[in-house]
């Protein structure tokens, strides 16, 4: 392993490097790959005949690739941007590491992802674990920022960038730009497309309404639902379809909205390809920090994003019209408290209402 390795900055080169096999690594979690999608679309791009391969939890593997399509061969719209995905389940791998069965899963992942003979990998997670597939990859080349979420993963890298900008976005792309040797256009992020679930959504009629997702992956960054409710209420008075999406897990949480909104929201459950679909057809979307409301962002739809403790600046909507919303006790903390934020819970039903009323038009409201 090269713990040399060199240190580079953005900026634009002389000429764009030949690259035929290229592979991304970012495993999860659902709002960091949609953060990454912009940085991998424009690689694409950059690269629009390399054989474009990601590692990434079997888990999220959506986002990539509709459930019925193969994970490898030509490109379509229902896996538009990448040629090949290596899916892994490292938690799995985890609980079991003993296990004679997890190392066989392991080998077989790892021959597959040789088997690509990538030259360049770009790990836009920055984690020790990460670090290490795209070492596993065999790829000569391995990308990855100089400050990484966790030090030890720069230590595989072969190119530290020093990357710039604010959002994560912003960051993965000056990754990407590295690589490219050029400044990158960045555009709409390229997720799959699955007709079956569009054909699904025109049958029930759904089309022209607000989704709200009152999800999130931790207490302290839950907007409660009574409030939820009391938006979903007053968008629907005004004649506005609201509906209420949720994830595994989140069933109460959702019911409990749609009884505060006076049953004139409606609960929809979806997995990832057909959330893509719905999101697509979103007039305005709702919620807090999570992976719907990066899909949203990503998809181009506005957003109200309601913000606690983790930093908007870094974290919030990107590339979209939008209004983040954050109480001004709020402060930055990745700690996983039950509990909600208190400056979370300085944030008014009325407060997302008169975002919303900007964002769709004040005559829709």
């Amino acid at each position: 392993m090269n713990r040399l390795a060199d240190a580079v900055t953005i900026r634009a080169q002389s000429s764009t490097p030949k690259i035929d096999r290229l592979l991304i690594v970012r495993l999860s979690s659902m709002g960091d790959i949609l953060h990454a999608l912009p940085a991998a679309t424009a690689l694409r791009n950059t690269f629009p005949e390399a054989t474009l391969g990601w590692v990434i939890e079997e888990r999220w593997a959506e986002l990539l690739c509709t459930l019925p399509t193969p994970r490898s061969g030509p490109r379509s719209p229902q896996r538009p941007l990448v040629d090949r995905i290596h899916a892994v389940d490292t938690k799995t791998w985890r609980h079991a590491l003993f296990s004679t069965q997890t190392w066989e899963r392991i080998a077989a992942t790892l021959s597959d992802l040789r088997a690509g003979e990538y030259q360049v990998a770009v790990d836009l997670q920055g984690a020790a674990r990460s670090a290490i597939i795209a070492r596993w990859s065999g790829a000569a080349t391995i990308y990855g920022a100089a400050q990484a979420r966790e030090n030890v993963a720069s230590m595989f890298y072969t190119h530290q960038v020093i990357v710039r900008g604010a959002n994560v976005v912003e960051q993965n792309i000056a990754i990407a730009e590295a690589v490219a040797r050029q400044p990158l256009n960045v555009t709409e992020a390229q997720l799959p497309n699955d007709p079956n679930a569009k054909c699904s959504l025109d049958k029930e009629g759904i089309r022209d309404f607000v989704l709200l997702s009152p999800g999130a992956g931790w207490g302290a960054k839950q907007w409660p639902a009574e409030r939820y409710g009391s938006v979903a209420g007053t968008l629907g008075e005004a004649g506005i379809p609201v509906l209420v999406n949720f994830g595994p897990g989140e069933e109460d949480l959702a019911r409990k909205v749609e009884s505060s909104s006076g049953n004139r929201a409606r609960v929809i459950s979806t997995n990832l390809t057909q959330l893509i679909a719905l999101t697509r057809r979103t007039r305005l979307f709702i919620g807090g920090d999570s992976g719907p409301m990066h899909l949203a962002a990503a998809l181009r739809v506005p957003v109200v994003a309601i913000f606690g403790p983790t930093d908007p600046a870094r974290n919030g909507p990107f590339g979209t019209r939008n209004i983040v919303l954050r109480g001004a006790s709020s402060i930055t903390s990745h700690k996983r408290r039950s509990e909600p934020d208190p400056g979370l819970l300085e944030i008014t039903p009325e407060q997302v209402i008169d975002a919303a009323k900007q964002l769709l038009g004040k005559c829709c409201v």
